[in-house]
């Protein structure tokens, strides 16, 4: 599933194309996603200006004039395709369609249909039961080394567990975090409730860190992602443990006590980590 990096990437894509257009023409073709799209979504489309737009975790919102926001989710294979109208062809699982007065068209592709779109009063946008809850965003200054260390005080859970956690911190996911806890040099066995304070410090410092960078390569690719412009990501290339399992690590190379980087599952999840370097 999309990451913030990625999540940001399409946004960002998504800007030129649509911010302070008007919405000429919008094609919904099909009635629902992972749940029901909002009743006559195209018609409320259909007219309005894009005003600008905002993240929030793993989220989209697409802000129109007249106070309504585009709730947007990509799921595990959406992707925002970009183009022309007139110059593409409708591409198969598109099943949302804008296209502007000026000629721009976006297609929302979504092959498995865990996606989803929905409409919220631009006001309320934090009142919605999918944003309701979220903690921090990692890369505002709010998310600091106290912020994270009043979360996880009485957390009984294991840190890599607890960031996963929106209620924690909004927008990582399961690549990022793993690469943070490495570069913090953090356990993803240790319990949450004894990285308060200087761990958490660094932890925050990394995590920032890791997050700005991918950004900045344009995420990372894996199996259905795309920028908007089709351009794959290329943070992957500077995964230090991530996918890496029996590679040496980048730390402690050929050191006593080191085996290389280990992958165990948790939460479901492939956790990639160095025993030796993380602690």
């Amino acid at each position: 599933m999309p990451e913030l990096p990625e999540v940001e990437t399409v946004m960002r894509g998504l800007r030129p194309v649509l911010e302070g257009k008007r919405i000429a023409r919008a094609l919904v073709n099909r009635a629902d996603l992972r749940w029901a799209l909002p009743p006559h979504l195209a018609k409320r489309l259909t007219g309005a200006r894009v005003e600008n737009f905002r993240r929030r975790g793993k989220y989209i919102l697409m802000r129109l004039q007249g106070g309504d926001s585009v709730l947007i989710h990509l799921g595990m294979s959406g992707r925002m395709l970009i183009g022309h109208v007139g110059a593409n062809t409708e591409t198969k699982h598109e099943h949302l369609v804008i296209e502007t007065e000026d000629g721009g068209r976006v297609g929302f592709v979504d092959p498995r249909r865990f996606g989803s779109i929905d409409l919220v009063r631009t006001d309320a946008e934090d009142h919605h039961k999918l944003l309701a809850g979220m903690g921090p965003e990692p890369l505002d200054d709010a998310f600091n080394a106290a912020s994270l260390s009043a979360s996880l005080n009485d957390r009984r859970t294991p840190i890599k567990a607890a960031l996963l956690d929106q209620s924690v911190v909004a927008g990582l996911g399961n690549i990022y975090v793993c690469e943070a806890l490495f570069r913090a040099g953090i356990s993803p066995l240790r319990l949450a409730r004894t990285v308060p304070g200087a761990r958490a410090a660094r932890l925050v410092l990394e995590i920032k860190a890791t997050l700005r960078e991918a950004v900045a390569a344009g995420g990372s690719s894996l199996r259905d992602y795309v920028q908007p412009d089709g351009e794959l990501g290329y943070f992957q290339h500077a995964w230090k443990v991530y996918g890496r399992e029996g590679e040496p690590c980048p730390e402690c190379p050929g050191m006593l006590g080191c085996k290389g980087i280990k992958r165990i599952v948790q939460l479901g999840r492939s956790t990639f980590y160095c025993p030796r370097a993380q602690r």
